[in-house]
């Protein structure tokens, strides 16, 4: 029976071999790997991943989908999860998890942003996300598509976009290009904020208002000799900052709320 796609599901299914044999190839699944898939749809992705892996994990929300699925592979192969992936616990799944996706675009950051949560047991990510969301994930300081998503998550992974996929490559097309990136947890040893959420607050802050400089966008937080104290000057923009200069006002800011006891 045919599948018709489901617009509050953002449902796109990729349908081009080539795309989907470069995917394949760039995850460089193997035997005994513990890997999540994010919505197998019909199965372009989950058909040449379950013929390598022994075991593999999907999580979909329509329940049509479901059922297709359970009726294509045994238990012992292919663990459904079925439900909304932003309320998923991924730590009831093996460690060392690798996750797979052609994500939902109309969810794809809050969903990276519940991933980031999981990132100590997590291997790696291979995710289809709208091209310019990839962009912006792994932007750098100074351009316009540098903002609280890349410093997020940069704090957090190691990104590569690795492919970019036209329209065509789907059915339905969706309006937009679409791109493949990597991303791989840094180790907790290299993350230096003291406080993951006082560093979550600085950024959002500071691109709340991105036109703003820092000495308008952060009033309240820091004042004049706070940026000479830092390094900083205040006359820039959240733009301009790199992911370790987010990283010294937050933890500046933490120890001046908590001054040390003599």
């Amino acid at each position: 029976m045919k599948h018709i796609p489901r617009k509050r599901f953002g449902q796109h299914f990729l349908t081009d071999q080539s795309v989907i044999a470069a995917i394949v190839a760039a995850i460089r699944p193997q035997a005994e790997d513990a890997m999540v898939e994010i919505g197998p749809g019909l199965g372009a992705l989950t058909t040449p991943l379950a013929a390598v892996l022994r075991h593999l994990h999907v999580i979909e929300i329509d329940r049509d989908i479901v059922a297709r699925l359970q009726r294509a592979y045994a238990p012992g192969r292919l663990s459904m999860h079925a439900g909304d992936v932003l309320e998923f616990d991924f730590a009831a799944l093996p460690g060392a998890l690798r996750v797979v996706g052609n994500l939902p675009y109309n969810i794809s950051t809050p969903l990276l942003f519940h991933l980031a949560r999981y990132a100590e047991r997590i291997r790696d990510l291979h995710f289809m996300l709208q091209k310019e969301v990839v962009e912006r994930m792994v932007a750098t300081p100074g351009g316009r598509d540098y903002g609280r998503l890349s410093v997020m998550l940069q704090y957090r992974f190691d990104m590569e976009l690795l492919i970019k996929v036209a329209p065509g490559a789907f059915s339905p097309p969706p309006q937009v290009e679409s791109a493949v990136v990597r991303l791989c947890p840094r180790p907790r040893a290299l993350l230096s904020a003291t406080s993951e959420a006082g560093l979550a607050q600085v950024v959002r802050r500071a691109f709340a208002q991105r036109r703003k400089t820092l000495r308008n966008a952060l009033a309240g937080l820091l004042e004049a000799g706070d940026y000479t104290a830092l390094g900083i000057a205040p006359g820039l923009r959240a733009e301009n900052l790199a992911v370790a200069d987010f990283i010294a006002i937050s933890n500046y800011l933490e120890k001046k709320d908590k001054p040390q006891a003599y």
